[in-house]
């Protein structure tokens, strides 16, 4: 997450110099992030830089410290550059781990650490960035803080395994659906929130309010990266279109197309899901998806979580580093890749 891009999203209208502050924040995680990875057993070390230097947003770092500054009272800073990179290495070892899963020889347009290494290699190395990152919780010592990620590390492990139970299953409901995307992605957002308003000794209230960002957040950011899977820029994305699809993964989209599909329609889609369906079918099942409203619906379901997610922060007080965490939200639902 640039400066730039939170200036961009909020049209000019925030503090540039807290914009600049949050930055350099990330910056400075980054700087950890690149000692944390470091190895005397080379491969390790390989993994770690590739994987680093693969780049990304670094959302969770960012969540983190604008959660703390949100409470608007002093705290120890140096600790929002660990704790940040503590979270990113967690967010760091399950892309590598999800790349074996999904056989993925590249991401962000460069070759995965399962590509590159093997996957034998590649799941070592991505336990091996775990086991730092809970390394580096043990070093910051607070037993509340530890809780709290380690639970959340637990959600996303069981949603993993969950959403394979339920790949192959066409007619997968809503609310099943939403759960996965709870334990995979809200909970671990929900901590990186909740693990700022500690640093910052928030009120029972504000780490609640905190905690209900973070879960709407989350689920509002995988609501839009499962549209962005149907008709997402692939030079942004870096994924092959239509992969849920294909993987017999069934999200929103899907979901919200089914009810609309006449019977000869349904067979068709039923006999391609995660049964290697070619691009002109995906297009196909994309173009219905569009012009049946499913697509429509999904973006109003995320559009409602962000809402729900800036409703949450008036329980804090009124500040610039609560502005910046809405216009995170903004961000979430403008992203293309």
């Amino acid at each position: 997450m640039t400066a730039a891009a939170f200036q961009l999203i909020s049209r000019n209208q925030l503090d540039p110099r807290l914009i600049a502050q949050v930055y350099e924040e990330v910056v400075q995680v980054e700087k950890e992030l690149k000692i944390q990875v470091g190895s005397t057993v080379e491969v390790v070390e390989r993994v770690g830089r590739l994987t680093l230097d693969a780049g990304g947003k670094r959302l969770r770092p960012a969540f983190v410290a604008l959660a703390a500054k949100s409470i608007g009272v002093p705290f120890i800073e140096s600790r929002l550059v660990l704790l940040g990179a503590c979270m990113e290495m967690i967010h760091m070892a399950t892309l590598v781990h999800d790349d074996v899963i999904d056989n993925s020889a590249t991401r962000r347009g460069r070759p995965t650490a399962s590509a590159e290494f093997g996957n034998t290699a590649a799941i070592l190395s991505g336990d091996v960035l775990l086991a730092k990152a809970m390394a580096l919780l043990a070093r910051d010592g607070d037993l509340e803080v530890i809780r709290t990620v380690s639970e959340a590390v637990v959600e996303m492990a069981e949603g993993e395994v969950r959403e394979l139970e339920v790949r192959g299953d066409f007619d997968l409901d809503e609310a099943s659906h939403i759960d996965i995307l709870r334990r995979k992605t809200a909970s671990f957002i929900q901590a990186c929130c909740e693990i700022g308003a500690l640093t910052a000794g928030a009120t029972p209230a504000e780490r609640t309010a905190l905690r209900s960002y973070g879960y709407h957040v989350g689920i509002a950011f995988q609501i839009v990266d499962d549209i962005l899977d149907y008709r997402g820029d692939k030079s942004k994305t870096g994924k092959v279109i239509g992969t849920d699809f294909r993987d017999g993964q069934a999200t929103l989209p899907l979901i919200y197309l089914r009810p609309t599909l006449s019977e000869a329609e349904s067979k068709i889609a039923r006999k391609r899901f995660g049964n290697a369906a070619g691009d002109d079918e995906i297009r196909m099942i994309s173009d219905w998806m569009d012009s049946r409203g499913a697509y429509a619906k999904s973006e109003a379901a995320a559009d409602a979580h962000v809402l729900a997610a800036k409703e949450a922060l008036t329980a804090l007080p009124t500040s610039v580093s609560r502005d910046l965490l809405e216009t995170v939200g903004d961000f979430v639902l403008q992203r293309n890749g």
